[in-house]
C-alpha cells in the first residue's frame, strides 16, 4: 500500500477516535499533530506537552491497517488522558478506561509487529534465566560503564555473552 494512502488512513482513524472521545466527554479535544519520525522498534510515541503523535513509517508501511487500528488509538489515548486527567501512569487505569470504554479497543501496552527490518545490530547478554538481545545504544552504555541492566524476571545484572 502506498505511504500516502496509509497517512490518510491514519488521519481518518485519528478523526474517528477524536469524535468518540469528544462525544463521550462532551468536550472538544485538540487534534494532535502527527509526524512520521520514530525509528527503531517503537511503533509510536505520544509527546504529551506538544500534543503530538510520532509514528514509525517503516512499521506503518509493513503492517498497514493493523498498525493504524492499533497504534493510532494507543498513542491518542495517551494524549487524551493527559488532557483530561493530567500526568498519570502512562499505562494506568485512566489509559485503560480511555482505550476500552471510550475508544472501544483493547488496552494493549506493546505491539506484536515483526521488527526485523527496524531492529539494527543486536548484542547478546545473559542473566540467570535467559539470553537478552540489547540494542547498540544499550550495549555502548554498558561498555562505557555508564549503565547496567537487570533482568525483569530473575533480577540479575545482564552480562555480555562471549
Amino acid at each position: 500500500m502506498q505511504f500516502r494512502t496509509l497517512k490518510m488512513q491514519v488521519q481518518r482513524q485519528l478523526k474517528r477516535d477524536l469524535e468518540k472521545a469528544n462525544s463521550y466527554f462532551q468536550t472538544c479535544f485538540i487534534e494532535p499533530t502527527v509526524t512520521y519520525t520514530v525509528r527503531g522498534q517503537k511503533a509510536g510515541v505520544a509527546y504529551l506537552q506538544q500534543n503530538e503523535i510520532r509514528l514509525n513509517p517503516i512499521l506503518l508501511e509493513e503492517n498497514g491497517a493493523e498498525f493504524v487500528s492499533q497504534v493510532v488509538p494507543h498513542e491518542l489515548a495517551h494524549l487524551l488522558v493527559y488532557q483530561r486527567f493530567g500526568r498519570v501512569q502512562p499505562h494506568g487505569k485512566e489509559r485503560k478506561m480511555m482505550m476500552e470504554q471510550v475508544l472501544g479497543v483493547p488496552a494493549e501496552t506493546y505491539h506484536c509487529f515483526d521488527t526485523t527490518n527496524v531492529s539494527g545490530q543486536q548484542f547478546p547478554y545473559r542473566c540467570g534465566c535467559q539470553t537478552h538481545q540489547l540494542s547498540l545504544r544499550r550495549h555502548n552504555a554498558i561498555v562505557k560503564n555508564s549503565r547496567s541492566y537487570i533482568c525483569k524476571k530473575c533480577k540479575q545484572t545482564l552480562i555480555a555473552c562471549d
